[in-house]
């Protein structure tokens, strides 16, 4: 294998493993302000994306660029968006960490398909065995958490109807950013996506979290967790489109099935808790997944077929070619 193939598949699997690392703190944050009887999903994530739209969206207004993607399509993104987030955080007053991050793996499906129907990913058999592999790591993983995590929360079913929800728009918003992001600028697309995800996240406070949010008994304990979550998710953001740009979605939703294993190593140093032998065991298989994974390329109908500029380029030799020989024909 090439130096530069092995660099570039050694900077993925980084990459993966820092949001997923990212992604560890987010749940935990959720789960502990999920303990602490505060209800505010819409508004935990509010904070993520007005950081994201002052970040970045400062940047967007230096460079005085117009947009590249209609702004309709940013809309119909960051409402994705903002269900998905609600969703999913909804569901950690209801069920346990554990079976959050158990059926949060329901994304890749929706992303293979989605990816397949609407980029035109082709993916080889040895990737689906890669995705086949890393689940069965995610499987052991999360059957050395559950003597560790415990509960099986208050409404464990209805915390599983809103993940598995949560997960198919989580699903629509990341192949939204991958197309975007390959083919247009990523920091509009961060930038927008931060804008529009504001507006909705406003919008549905003030339509069905006004109550909530007033009766929260604001502290020190929570307004810092609301902080940590806001920095989690935002690196989160930040480190997205690079993965989109170079992977994709279906590899960026599979390097998040060691989310539960940072979640672990947090336990471990921050409660003092232990994990038996399992973990490490689905630490490797999920490893090997992703490296078989990323050594085969999925191919993108979109990505092979050429932009208007490389069409024009293409074309025009041929039309002076052919006046060249008009002109021939007139001459005779």
């Amino acid at each position: 294998m090439e130096r530069s193939k092995v660099r570039r598949v050694v900077l993925l699997l980084l990459l993966g493993q820092l949001m997923s690392l990212f992604l560890a703190a987010t749940s935990f944050t959720s789960s502990l302000i999920a303990s602490f009887g505060v209800n505010t999903p819409l508004t935990q994530s509010l904070f993520t994306y007005l950081l994201l739209a002052l970040v970045f969206g400062s940047i967007l207004l230096y460079r005085r660029q117009k947009l590249q993607v209609p702004w309709y399509w940013y809309i119909v993104l960051g409402c994705i968006d903002v269900q998905g987030n609600y969703l999913v955080i909804k569901a950690y007053q209801f069920s346990s960490i554990t079976s959050v991050t158990l059926l949060d793996c329901w994304t890749i499906p929706w992303v293979i398909i989605l990816t397949w129907i609407f980029i035109g990913t082709r993916y080889s058999l040895w990737q689906l065995l890669g995705v086949v592999i890393s689940v069965v790591g995610l499987g052991l993983v999360l059957l050395s958490d559950a003597g560790v995590s415990g509960g099986g929360g208050k409404k464990p079913v209805l915390g599983d109807v809103l993940v598995i929800a949560g997960t198919f728009f989580y699903a629509f918003s990341n192949v939204g950013e991958e197309y975007c992001v390959k083919k247009k600028d990523r920091v509009e697309v961060v930038a927008m996506l931060g804008v529009s995800g504001v507006l909705f996240s406003v919008i549905e406070i003030f339509l069905f979290e006004r109550k909530e949010l007033e009766s929260v008994k604001w502290s020190a304990t929570i307004i810092c967790l609301f902080m940590a979550f806001a920095m989690s998710t935002f690196l989160f953001y930040t480190t997205l489109p690079f993965l989109l740009k170079m992977s994709g979605a279906a590899l960026f939703n599979l390097s998040l099935l060691t989310s539960d294993m940072w979640a672990v190593v947090i336990r471990i140093f921050f409660y003092r808790q232990q994990v038996d032998w399992l973990y490490y065991l689905s630490f490797v298989t999920v490893a090997l997944g992703l490296i078989i994974y990323s050594l085969s390329e999925p191919r993108s109908v979109l990505a092979m077929a050429p932009t208007d500029e490389e069409v024009s380029i293409q074309y025009q030799p041929l039309n002076e070619e052919n006046a060249d020989s008009r002109n021939e024909v007139l001459a005779n």
